[in-house]
């Protein structure tokens, strides 16, 4: 807002109706008798009436300024409030003279008097505060309210109406600053008051120098204050509209709980013993002058939004535009200044919460280790808005402040400023990358733009910086991962031996530890166990599983694999649903819940590998995807387990008593022969799941991961890709659907259960032989039929061709949901043609 300085005329005073000196001696009789009177009232008025003397009383009985002889010169001098709040009300002033009783040159001269006085928000003696005005009880950002006195002529009242809103103006914004440059309105709000009072001082610039024509231009009419004030009440109104909305941006009726807590801060002050109604009531109490009658004060990105939507409403004024355009600069220095320290540096320095990221600071590297929802990266660094990249439209609404009622705006840092709508993902990505690589104590550099270079949202070098450092850090941390980490060898590492692809150590495992496997999974010792896993390992290990054959433990699960994961799948639906996080988390919580189970399970039902990672590759190979790899290891590993339980039973049963021939004894030579038959069908069936699950499944899904991994751009591309892989494969592998996993689980246990009792069935055989080179009848025969028809009914009423329920489940989920279990629909129709 540009002053504007009046120009004294050399010319003659052709317009004026009074000489200089005649207006000198005006000017002059008016300050003598209204000092006169001044001192009359105090004479005449004992304070010992009990009225409680005005402050203007106070003013007038100042000695100084009755004794100052440039009085009359610097008027505003008399009446400068030092200290002292305005007067309450226009109440108990003296008896108002009527102006009408002077000419109207006169009543111009008194009124331009008091217009320079009301102009800086002081009342006057011809315009007052309104009659319905109290400071007490009135909302200063709204602005006081002046009148001009009714005797006034009405030529001159019209100019003084339009010239009055400019005081308003002025003391609403004055009001404004002084209220939100508090320091828990934060940095933003303080850039804007900043640009406010600089806008202010050019009007009390201009008002200085409207003071100067009146006191020394006997030219200064009403018409020319008009004249030079008229610019400047547009620019106040603009302004004062500003304020009006940003004050009343603040929904009273969001007043209430919690807007600006997270969930994170409830549990952490629970824990410390802070919860609880009392420290709300006394945070309210603290807050309450703050923030108003709402949950969070309007700050940060809420106030660029607000003066960004200004801006574009009103493009259509220059002037308007000007003006905002210069606020929106100001009011985002210091949200450009935390962003581009975030981008450039990883640390995000936020004192009042304005920044569109936040912070969990109790989420660090330590709950790496036990994270079983990817806290660390997932939590660590949100956006305040609740938004994530793989869901663009849905928001979770842990620790999101609700919006404003009115105009359905988040509150404070919530609200991203439209100009970084599209840039939040990668703000947020590009801090989060570089506070990785910072933890691991790795020198930033990026150089391509200086820190402390002077951008605004409104600069394409402003974008240009984010996306330049966005790439860098991005950059940066990819060659970290994959080149000096090793991550590729790694999850290469992680195939081999958790995906049976180097089954050979698995086999000479299985071997080793037969004995110990066979115990109840508290009775076997893990330490045993891993010396067997590491000998193992150490016979068969080449290449990279060198290396890293000792970060292979062995670890044992409270519960069986099918009960566990029908339970969890049975909670929250499907693994690696649109909510991974409940999914997770619920598995993490059934395994540490886990009550001793009535019937113990055996140590090869509960086994597991795991993986020891450090950081920074435990972002990638996270608790959360262990997690996964040892869900299909325990598959896989079962599997191979009946598989070689029920081959064992087969060369078995290559021997005497199950290959001699009983021709005295037809119904033993014909119970054996439904023995043969029902561990074929078992071991075919073991056969071709395990094929599937190898070949069909594994095998192609990891070869997918690796051409993704050859081109990945991103790290949360990188991290993406590897869970997608390991949820791609758990929904091919039939483990996150409950009916096929139920259907599947009772046949993979009735084989297992029937592999147990090898030689149970053959001591049955060899007491038929026996039995059959005596002369009395068989009296077990009866017996061997019932234990035998039990195995057949479990697995007929799963498999058989008359009810086939496995099979049907996974023909209806290969035609509607999963399309990749069509070749398992053919590997299992084969076997039932077999048989």
């Amino acid at each position: 807002m540009d002053p504007y300085t009046p120009r004294p005329r050399t010319g003659g005073r052709k317009k004026l109706t009074l000489s200089t000196r005649e207006y000198t001696k005006v000017t002059g009789t008016i300050a003598s008798v209204r000092r006169n009177r001044h001192l009359l009232e105090e004479e005449t008025e004992p304070v010992a009436n009990g009225r409680v003397s005005s402050p203007r009383d106070a003013y007038r009985r100042e000695p100084s300024f009755i004794a100052e002889e440039s009085f009359v010169r610097a008027p505003l001098n008399s009446r400068v409030v030092s200290g002292t709040a305005i007067p309450k009300s226009a109440k108990g002033k003296a008896k108002e003279e009527r102006l009408d009783d002077f000419p109207l040159e006169i009543q111009e001269a008194l009124i331009l008097e008091d217009l320079l006085y009301v102009l800086m928000g002081i009342e006057g003696t011809y315009i007052t505060y309104h009659e319905e005005y109290s400071a007490e009880d009135d909302e200063p950002l709204e602005g006081i309210r002046f009148v001009a006195s009714r005797w006034l002529d009405p030529s001159l009242r019209d100019l003084v109406d339009r010239i009055l809103p400019l005081a308003t103006y002025y003391t609403a914004i004055s009001s404004f600053i002084e209220l939100r440059s508090h320091l828990d309105f934060g940095l933003v709000n303080h850039g804007m008051c900043a640009s406010l009072r600089d806008m202010l001082k050019d009007y009390q610039t201009l008002l200085s120098q409207l003071e100067h024509a009146f006191n020394t231009s006997p030219q200064f009419t009403l018409q020319k204050l008009w004249f030079y004030v008229h610019p400047t009440v547009h620019t106040l109104s603009l302004l004062y509209q500003l304020i009006t909305e940003l004050a009343t941006a603040d929904d009273p009726a969001a007043s209430g709980s919690d807007a600006s807590s997270d969930d994170e801060d409830d549990a952490r002050n629970e824990a410390l013993g802070l919860g609880g109604a009392q420290l709300k009531a006394v945070l309210s109490e603290i807050n309450k002058d703050v923030i108003g009658s709402s949950g969070i004060a309007v700050k940060g990105g809420e106030v660029l939004a607000i003066l960004y939507e200004r801006m574009q409403n009103m493009s259509g004024d220059p002037a308007a535009r000007t003006l905002y355009g210069t606020l929106l600069r100001a009011a985002g220095k210091p949200y450009v200044s935390m962003l581009r320290m975030w981008t450039r540096t990883g640390k995000l320095a936020d004192p009042y919460e304005e920044f569109c990221v936040k912070e969990s600071k109790f989420i660090n590297r330590g709950t790496l280790e036990m994270d079983y929802t990817d806290e660390y990266w997932e939590r660590r660094y949100t956006l305040r808005d609740g938004s994530t990249q793989s869901s663009l439209n849905k928001r979770h609404q842990a620790g999101v402040p609700p919006p404003r009622s009115v105009n359905g705006r988040l509150p404070g840092g919530a609200c991203i400023p439209p100009l970084l709508e599209g840039w939040k993902h990668k703000i947020l990505l590009a801090g989060k990358y570089l506070n990785v690589i910072r933890e691991c104590g790795i020198e930033i550099q990026n150089d391509s733009v200086p820190l402390d270079s002077d951008l605004s949202m409104d600069d394409e070098k402003f974008y240009k910086s984010i996306e330049e450092d966005y790439a860098h850090a991005n950059r940066t941390l990819l060659q970290l991962l994959l080149k000096d980490q090793e991550l590729v060898p790694r999850l290469l590492c992680l195939k081999r031996y958790f995906f049976l692809s180097h089954s050979s150590f698995l086999t000479h495992f299985l071997d080793l530890a037969h004995t110990e496997l066979r115990k109840s999974s508290k009775a076997a010792s893990p330490v045993k166990l891993q010396s067997l896993l590491d000998l193992s390992l150490s016979a068969d290990a080449h290449g990279d599983d060198i290396v890293y054959r000792e970060d292979v433990k062995v670890v044992t699960m409270p519960s069986g694999l099918y009960e566990w994961l029908l339970k969890v799948v049975n909670v929250s639906g499907v693994i690696g649903s649109e909510d991974p996080e409940s999914t997770e988390a619920g598995m993490h919580d059934d395994h540490k819940k886990e009550k001793d189970d009535k019937k113990q399970i055996l140590a090869i039902d509960s086994i597991a590998l795991d993986f020891t990672v450090k950081f920074p590759l435990s972002l990638v190979i996270s608790r959360k995807t262990i997690l996964r790899y040892q869900l299909i290891f325990r598959f896989l590993l079962h599997l191979k387990h009946v598989e070689q339980s029920l081959s064992s039973m087969w060369i078995e049963q290559k021997s005497s008593p199950w290959r001699q021939p009983v021709p005295s004894h037809p119904e033993f030579e014909k119970w054996r022969l439904r023995v043969f038959v029902l561990r074929a069908r078992m071991l075919a069936f073991v056969q071709q799941i395990l094929a599937f699950v190898t070949f069909e499944v594994l095998e192609p899904n990891w070869r997918t991961l690796e051409a993704k991994l050859a081109k990945v751009n991103t790290v949360d591309q990188l991290l993406r890709d590897h869970v997608d892989f390991l949820d791609t494969c758990l929904k091919e592998c039939m483990l996150t659907s409950s009916k096929l996993l139920k259907a599947y689980s009772k046949l993979i246990v009735t084989c297992s259960t029937f592999a147990l009792y090898t030689s149970s069935f053959t001591k049955s055989a060899n007491q038929a032989v026996a039995a059959s080179e005596t002369t009395e009848p068989d009296q077990g025969m009866a017996k061997r039929w019932d234990f035998l028809h039990k195995f057949e009914t479990n697995f007929n009423h799963w498999y058989a061709p008359s009810e086939k329920v496995h099979i049907d489940c996974v023909q209806f989920y290969a035609s509607s949901e999963n399309v990749s279990l069509l070749p398992l629909v053919v590997r299992l129709n084969s076997i039932k043609a077999v048989s």
